[in-house]
Parts: C-alpha cells; structure tokens; sequence
C-alpha cells in the first residue's frame, strides 16, 4: 500500500440561507454531496436550538448549493420529531445513500422523549420531500448502547459495510457492521479500530465520512477526543474490505482554534467529504453551532 498523507490547504465558513426555524438554531452534522442536476451540492443538516434554549436534540434539513458553499435550505425540515417514541425528542446525524434507482436512504439519529437513549434509524423515499421512517436500522445492545452515526460504503466486491458510533464504559467506540443490502439488516461484525493511549485520540471515537475514490485503499476522516471531550479530526487508511488498517494519522488533521476559556466547547467534527475536480472538500461542525468546508491536499509515496 502507498504511504499516505493529508494538510488542510484552507477553511471556509458554509453559510446556510432559509427560514428563521433553521437558520435561528445552531448548526451540526453537514451531510453534503454531488447531485448530478442543475443545482450541483445538496446538504441535510441538524439544526439545534440554541445553546441554553429549551426544545429537541434537532431537526433534520435539506438544502441546496451551486458551490458547495452557500446552500438554501427548503421551507420546511425534512425529518422531524415523532410520532413514533423512538425519535420523539430529537431527529439527528443524517448519512444519505442514494439507491440506482434514484431515490435515497437516509439513516439518522433518533432520540426518545426522555433523552435517555438513541437509536440509529432510516428513511427512504424518492426525494427529499418524501421520506418516509422505517423505524431502526441497527439496535443496540447491552454490549453497545446508544448506536448512530452511520457511515456507508460498498466495497469493490460488492459488500455493503456501515460504520457507527456506540457507547461502552463511558467512552463512545466505532463499530462496523455488515450486510447483503444498503437498507440491511445490519448485523455486527468487529471493532475496525480503537483509541490510541497517550494521543489526542486515546479514549472517544466516532464515525467520520469516507473517501472512496481509491477503492484499494478507503479513508475515513474520523472524530477522536480525550476523556473530557475535547474532538479532533483525523484520518486512518484500510484495505480494500475493512479488514484491517493500512494506515493512520499520529496527529489530528483539523482541530478548532483555542478557546478564550477552556471550560468552552473544544470540538471539530466531520460529518461528509466532497470529490469536486480533483479537490477534497471536507465538511464539519466547530463547536456544535457553525459549518465550516476544509480543503484537503492529499500525498502519496
């Protein structure tokens, strides 16, 4: 396998037009991809309310860009609340699949009533417009609480491969799951990877996207912290069927500028990335409140 490598060449703020029911709330989780149609980039995000403000764990909306930059959003979310308990308090972390036949799969977060307990979940539909919940994705377990943020791949086999984050022993861990289709049954297969002692990523990990476009050797840009929470950004290389890792970042690749006082929420976290004419596009939140696009420079040897 080449040895690989990645800097951040630039960062760009995402600015995000709409209704005041999303652009009044704090920002996270930018799902952003290529469309193919006269409006090039579309994005589903999570729209919080404030920090400090009472209401859900968060909306889920659907946007458009001809940049990748400036998206619109639509006049109303896409996935709300309810009815069902298992995301009556909070719709989160969309991960969009698009099906050959054009229509989508979204997974997501759902958060119940209490906000004691989320559940990855999906939808499906033609468009955007139409999704329809199909109730949970992948369950959790005793073993593994709390399953979400779904990462999708199809290997260059064919096999359909889901990352997600679950909880164990107080620290949130990346597990991967295997199945026969895109909208599965899932069903767990291993840790691909685990926390590192004494780097930035030794106790949390989470999902991040993945960049595909060398089926030989797939990267995700994952989320890793310390014990107290203090998220970064990095990368790790696997083979060709995520059966083991080829490659890994010793120092994280993004990380958010310091903070006047350091009791302030300290965390960048990726949520999609972008091939657009040879440049990788990296999108995440900073802080849990705003978007940011990274453009990545990628070295092989």
């Amino acid at each position: 396998m080449a040895q690989l490598d990645f800097n951040v060449e630039k960062i760009e703020p995402v600015i995000l037009h709409g209704p005041d029911a999303v652009t009044q709330r704090d920002l996270m989780s930018p799902y952003v991809w290529k469309t193919g149609d006269r409006h090039p980039f579309a994005m589903m995000v999570r729209a919080v309310p404030k920090m400090g403000e009472e209401g859900d764990t968060g909306t889920i909306w659907y946007a458009t860009s001809g940049d990748g930059l400036t998206f619109t959003a639509t006049d109303a979310p896409a996935l709300v609340p309810g009815p069902a308990a298992e995301d009556a308090g909070g719709c989160e972390d969309p991960t969009v699949v698009m099906l050959p036949d054009g229509s989508y799969v979204v997974y997501y977060t759902g958060v119940d009533a209490p906000r004691a307990h989320g559940e990855l979940l999906y939808a499906v539909g033609p468009g955007m417009d139409r999704l329809q919940k199909r109730g949970v994705a992948m369950a959790s377990s005793p073993s593994q609480g709390n399953v979400k943020e779904a990462t999708v791949d199809r290997t260059r086999a064919g096999a359909w491969r889901l990352f997600y984050e679950y909880a164990a022993h107080d620290a949130s861990l990346i597990g991967l799951a295997t199945a026969p289709g895109v909208a599965g049954p899932w069903h767990h297969d291993r840790q691909p990877f685990a926390p590192r002692a004494d780097a930035w990523d030794n106790f949390h990990l989470s999902t991040g996207p993945l960049l595909t476009d060398d089926k030989a050797q797939p990267v995700m840009f994952y989320n890793g912290a310390t014990q107290d929470a203090r998220w970064r950004i990095g990368w790790v290389a696997f083979d060709a069927e995520y059966t083991r890792v080829t490659d890994r970042c010793i120092e994280p690749l993004i990380a958010p500028p310091p903070a006047p006082n350091r009791m302030d929420t300290d965390i960048a976290f990726a949520a999609s990335v972008v091939l657009d004419h040879g440049r990788i596009w990296l999108y995440f939140s900073r802080a849990d409140r705003a978007l940011f696009r990274a453009t990545i420079r990628r070295f092989t040897g």
